[in-house]
This record gives C-alpha cells, sequence and structure tokens, in this order.
C-alpha cells in the first residue's frame, strides 16, 4: 500500500453494473479487491472469490479439545491423585463425568466462534480507510463500491484509474489512507 493512498474506488448505480465490475477487474488480474453494496448481491462472493471458512472446523475442533480436557482432567482426579470410594462405584465412573464434559464442549466451542469470528473479521478495527472516500455513506442506502487496493500487485495510479473509468461508473475517486 502506498503512503499517499489506499485504493482507487469506483461507484455504481446497480448490483448488476458492480457484479460485471468485479468479474472484469477479476479478470484483468487484480486480487486485492472489495465490494460494498446495501444489501446482498447475488454471486458477489463468488465473483470476489471468497474462500471457503475454516471457522466451522475451528469450532469443532475446540469443542472437542475442551470436552475432552474436561473428561480427562475428571478422571485424573477422580480415579489417580484423589480417589475416594463413594457408594461402591469404581473410581473410573465414567457417566458422572458426562455432563461436565459436555459443558466444557458447549463452552469451548462457544469461546472458539467468538475468538475466531474476531480474528477472521480482523476486528476490532474502530477505523477503515474506506470510511475516506466522499460518497461511501450512500453504500448503506443505494449505491455499490468497487475499491481496488493499492497494495495490490497489479495496482498503477494511471493505469487502474483508466481500467476503472472503462467499466463506465459514476464515478472514481481516490481513497486516502
Amino acid at each position: 500500500m502506498t503512503a499517499e493512498r489506499y485504493g482507487l474506488m469506483a461507484e455504481f448505480e446497480t448490483p448488476e453494473q458492480l457484479l460485471e465490475a468485479v468479474r472484469r477487474v477479476r479478470a484483468a488480474g487484480y486480487r486485492r479487491i472489495d465490494a460494498y453494496a446495501p444489501f446482498a448481491v447475488e454471486g458477489l462472493a463468488e465473483a470476489l472469490d471468497f474462500r471457503e471458512p475454516r471457522l466451522p472446523f475451528i469450532i469443532l475442533l475446540c469443542g472437542a479439545l475442551s470436552g475432552m480436557a474436561a473428561f480427562l482432567f475428571q478422571y485424573y482426579i477422580a480415579a489417580i491423585e484423589f480417589p475416594l470410594n463413594v457408594g461402591g462405584r469404581p473410581h473410573n465412573s465414567w457417566p458422572t463425568f458426562t455432563l461436565i464434559a459436555f459443558e466444557f464442549t458447549v463452552l469451548g466451542a462457544a469461546l472458539a466462534a467468538f475468538a475466531g469470528m474476531l480474528a477472521f473479521n480482523r476486528l476490532p478495527l474502530p477505523y477503515h480507510p474506506i470510511f475516506n472516500a466522499g460518497n461511501f455513506g450512500q453504500a448503506s442506502q443505494d449505491r455499490f463500491f468497487l475499491c481496488v487496493e493499492a497494495s495490490d500487485p497489479l495496482f498503477e495510479t494511471q493505469a487502474t484509474r483508466q481500467f476503472l473509468s472503462d467499466l463506465h461508473p459514476l464515478s472514481i475517486e481516490d481513497v486516502a489512507p
């Protein structure tokens, strides 16, 4: 990313124009792009080439590990470290361990989901350069925006501006960092 700009942003009037612009920008080889719309646009995620989320696997893994850890901790305490004969039950009375193991499974999965969502969405992010764009407030009302970031390897200010202008946007503006 250059010091003088975050990127170039093109404003479009319809979701179809935005979707076509994203497809053409991706076909031209740009990879560091993002699109902003006031509502979900069918096919936009595929056009932007979003990757499959890894969060469900992380949640499953953390939930399973925390459940096993709770079970093994209870087993260690009850059968190895501090065995007590209560009611003639064996020291390894696994049915008594399942409730707490289940609760720790849910707790571990919930904490992984919370922390994973924060990490994958790069939150908290109190400031983003895209808010410096003049008309960006319209992105939550009736306009559609495509931003090509300056950190893209193909980004050259004049060439990228010319390429975006060939897409016939309403406007193109620099986004300050």
